[in-house]
Order: structure tokens, then sequence, then C-alpha cells
């Protein structure tokens, strides 16, 4: 049983947790927060994904939160949006058994849907026990609606999961089994007092997001947002970029990750740091720093502390640096091949004597920190040219991670931009198409093609692209000719037509742009003068206001439609 978190018990100092769940998770919520009335301030939010988003930014504005606890894909949503840190509640592998024996009280067929990965070692565990589950996941809504919907096809008559998981189960005629118990809610709450401890600490002593606001490149929170799963892709380069993660998280040895610009390497680095025995749960600080983005004389004091008087504009009473900030977690120093030389020295100290002295100072204060570093340049060729030192490279290389380019997996673009778009249109509230994969798979050629200069990161910036004019348009379908029109970059090499490609590719960036509207304006014009009321209605998900406003005619004029379409059949509105 873990030890209470040593927190102030003063009433005016007791950290401020908010809880975020739409589910029935909110009972099981309220229930623990009695339980810890005397440790924290605890609120309740009713509300979900983009609506609790606007809420707390709004609140943030004036209001202090240390933590947000909230769990599934409302978790992940709200930790890629939010500046306060989102501690997720995650069920254990008893929850699960616990839950799957209560389903299997239910129907000998039990469906399992989790959020984005699937329960590995929830295979063994089915064959040694010889129990029929069928196992699903999802990304949106939609795609969860689906699962479920598929599971039902396939005769399961319970479905294990989350909140949302159990209404859409129920909502379907199935039995939901709520997989969380209040043992893992417990820890969640636990882990948001240590953390909101450590923040609070890190603050007291001017670790604060003062300092990255001053400097414009430090990290604003202490810690990882990624993990393992977010290194995302099937094929053998990234499964052994994977394994690698894995491995050198066991290790406290330092890490050198190479790789192009937009290839993940603070994603990497992030993963090792919560795959290790450092992270604790997450708890462990995660501090980055862009070592080519600061000028030399800020960096040295960014990342050594200064103290009191140090230099002109030296903050009063001195400042503690970034080593001290990540005191027994990890320190990313990302583009390290572009720190200056003389700072290269006093960091090849630090790590040796695993001390830092602040400018000014004398006094050496030890630290415990794992160096992750990162860049996109040959660092060896560096320090043959004479422009990094050859004892710190070898220092910070003692792991070597390489990341490969996404021209080198091929085999991983489409299933990353389908994953890309599905994000983008959820955080516009659009829904995919259901045929999204089949017309994900018709572009292939297209995207496979391209060079990929920038990477995923560029990957994520198209499909952001994409799902504005797909959100806008929801009847159009998504073509290589779209594409190439929203895209020209890409044009030309996926074997578009001429006439499609051409056009666009030898347009400047303002008529391309101008473009790629026309040819996506044009297109859906044209589906709403063909396509059937019932095809639109379907693909709004029988939403009639929405297929009507669409249509420019009123939900009368919509039934009408109906109803000549199929003979008098439709209902009326």
């Amino acid at each position: 049983m873990r030890p209470p978190p040593s927190l102030p018990l003063d009433p005016d100092d007791k950290p401020v947790i908010w809880t975020v769940s739409v589910s029935r998770l909110s009972d099981v919520f309220r229930h623990i927060t009695l339980e810890y009335d005397n440790r924290a301030t605890i609120e309740q939010i009713h509300l979900g994904f983009d609506d609790a988003v606007r809420h707390i930014r709004a609140r943030l504005a004036t209001e202090r939160c240390d933590a947000v606890i909230a769990a599934g894909s409302n978790a992940a949503y709200l930790r890629s949006r939010l500046s306060v840190p989102v501690v997720v509640a995650r069920f254990s592998g008893f929850d699960v058994m616990q839950a799957l024996a209560r389903a299997r009280r239910v129907s000998p067929h039990v469906g399992i849907v989790t959020y984005q990965e699937r329960l590995q070692e929830l295979a063994e565990f089915t064959t040694t026990f010889d129990i029929d589950v069928a196992q699903r996941t999802y990304v949106t809504e939609e795609d969860a609606r689906d699962q479920v919907n598929d599971l039902k096809a396939a005769g399961i008559k319970a479905i294990v999961g989350a909140g949302r998981i159990t209404d859409l189960a129920e909502e379907a005629g199935l039995t939901g089994v709520f997989v969380y118990s209040a043992a893992s809610v417990r820890h969640a709450f636990d882990d948001a007092l240590e953390l909101a401890r450590l923040t609070r600490l890190e603050m007291d002593r001017g670790r604060g997001r003062a300092r990255g606001a001053t400097t414009g490149a430090a990290t604003d929170t202490l810690r990882a947002r990624h993990g393992i799963t977010d290194l995302r892709g099937e094929s053998v380069a990234m499964e052994a970029v994977r394994q690698s993660v894995v491995l050198y998280a066991k290790s406290p040895a330092t890490v050198l990750i190479q790789g192009e610009t937009g290839s993940g390497k603070e994603l990497a680095a992030q993963a090792i740091h919560n795959e290790g025995p450092r992270s604790l749960g997450q708890n462990r600080p995660f501090v980055a720093v862009n070592c080519g983005a600061i000028a030399e004389s800020l960096l040295e004091s960014e990342l050594f502390g200064h103290e009191d008087g140090a230099f002109t504009g030296a903050r009063r009473g001195g400042h503690a640096g970034l080593f001290e900030a990540a005191n027994h977690g990890t320190l990313f120093l990302d583009e390290i091949g572009e720190m200056p030389l003389t700072l290269q020295t006093r960091l090849l100290r630090v790590l040796e004597e695993r001390q830092v002295v602040r400018v000014g100072g004398t006094r050496p204060i030890a630290v415990a920190v794992r160096i992750i570093s990162a860049t996109h340049c040959d660092l060896e060729q560096r320090v043959r040219d004479g422009r990094f030192r050859a004892d710190l490279f070898y220092r910070l290389a003692v792991l070597r991670l390489a990341l490969p380019p996404l021209r080198a997996r091929p085999g991983d673009v489409v299933a990353l931009a389908e994953w890309s778009l599905k994000h983008a249109l959820a955080s516009l509230g659009a829904r995919p198409h259901p045929n999204l994969r089949a017309e994900m798979a018709a572009c292939a050629p297209l995207l496979q093609a391209y060079a990929w200069p920038g990477n995923v990161r560029e990957l994520r910036n198209l499909a952001e692209r994409l799902a504005l004019f797909l959100a806008a348009e929801p009847l159009q379908a998504l073509t290589p000719a779209f594409i190439a029109g929203v895209a020209p970059e890409l044009a030309g090499h996926g074997g578009i037509d001429a006439g499609v490609g051409a056009d666009v590719g030898n347009t400047g960036a303002g008529s391309a742009a101008a473009g790629a509207t026309a040819s996506s304006l044009s297109i859906s014009r044209a589906h709403r003068e063909t396509a059937s009321t019932a095809e639109v209605l379907a693909r709004f998900g029988g939403r009639r206001d929405a297929a009507a406003n669409y249509l420019g005619i009123s939900r009368t004029t919509l039934w009408r439609r109906l109803r000549a379409e199929d003979g008098g059949q439709a209902a009326a509105p």
C-alpha cells in the first residue's frame, strides 16, 4: 500500500485538483473525493473533450489548478491541449479480470473495447482460462460506436470498457460492464497529489513556468506527455525503435537520439523517460531545452543556474537551473550539436562529477539527472571538424537511437495519415467518413511516393489541412485529386492525372491555396447536385438538421424528398 503523500494540511495551501468526466466514472470520482477532502481541494467538472478544454482554459486565467484527473480518450484529449498536468486514471489487470468475470455471468461471448491500444497480456489470459473475448480498439467516438456495433453483429452480449464504451453498449441494447475499480482511481488521486507536491516545490524554487516564458525555449511543464504507444507504425524499423526504447529505459546511461527534423526525437525521449524506473508513474520531472534556440550567455544561466548578482540583470535571490529542475528525472537537450564549445566543457564536467555549480557561485550542488540528447546533424563529422568535443560526444552517446525518416518506412504512411486525420477531424468536432480507410488506401500511391522532408510532423500538418476542408464539406470524398489540390507539394509524386497535379504543382503558394479551396468547393457542389437525399442523410449520421442545412432546405422538404425516394416510407420529421 502506498504511503500518503507528504502534502501540507494548511487549508489555505492545499493543492487544487479538478476531476473531469462525463461518464459513470464521475460517480467513482465523487465517492473517492470524500476520502481526500482533508488533503486537497477537489472539484468535479462534468464536461468532456473540447467543452472541458474551453472551460478549464477560461478558469485557469484567474484560478489555480495543480492537476487534472481524467481517463481514457478524454484524458488523452485534455493532455494534448492543456498546460496544467493531466493525470490519467488507468485500470489495472485485476480490474480487467474482475470485469470479464462479471461479463461472463451475462454471456459466454464477451467483448472488450479500449482506447488506442490493445491489452497485450489479455491474449495469454484468455487462452489460459479458456475465455472467449473479442478485443477492439478505438480513437474517436465514431470508432467506438462502430466497434460496439460490430461486436453486437458478431453475437456479443456483454462489453467491457470505460464509461463511454459502456454507455454505447447499453444504447445498442447490450450489457456494459464498467472496468474501473475504486482502487485504481485512488492511485490516480495519489499520483495527482504527489505531482501537485512536486510542482509546488519547483515553483517555490523559481523553476516554474516563468523561466520558460522568459527564454521561449525551456519547457513550461516538468513532465513527459508521451509514451511508447505514441511511437506509431507497424514497420520493422519502428518496431526496432520501440524495442530500443524499452531496453534503454532500463538503464540510467545517456542516450543520443539522431533523426531528421520532424521524425519525433523528443517524443522518443519522453517515451524512454516514461518507460523507465525514473518516471515512477510519470511523477518524476522531464525537462526539455533547445540548445540552439537560446543565446550562449542565457543558455549557461538556464542550464546551470546563477547566484544573486552574478551578472547584470541577474534575478534577485539567484536562479536554479534546469539541471536542478530535472533532479531525479530526465533532462532532454535538443539540438545538442548547436551548443557552444565553452558550454560543452561545463556540461562534460557536470556529467562527470554529477554536480552543478551556478554561475557566479562556488558551492557544488549534487544532481541525479539522466541526460537524453538529440540532434539532426552528423555529430561525428562535427567532432572531426573541431566543432564538438570528442570526449563529450562519447559521454553523451553511451546509448544511441537512430529514428528512421518517414520515406524509409512507406508502409506506415497511410496508417499514420488515417490516424492523424481522425484526430484532426475530432479536434474540429467532425466525424470521419465511414469508408475513410478505403479512401486512404486509394490515396496510398500518392502519399507513399512523396519524400516527406518534414517527416511525421509534415504528415500531421497535412492531416490538419485536409480536416479543415473535410469538416467544412462533409460530403467531399477523400481522393488523390482532392489531396493534390489541397497539398500541391504532393503533386507529380503519385501518378496524378495531368490537369490535376500539374496545374496545382506549378502555382505559387497563394494561388495553390486558392486552387485547393476552389477544387474542394467545386467537387462538393457536384456532390450536392448528384447525391441522393438518403446518401446525404447517411453521411451526416442520420442527423436531419445537419443534412437539411447542408442541402439548404428545411427539415420538411428533406422529409418530402426522402419519401419521394423511398416510395413514401420515410418517417415524419
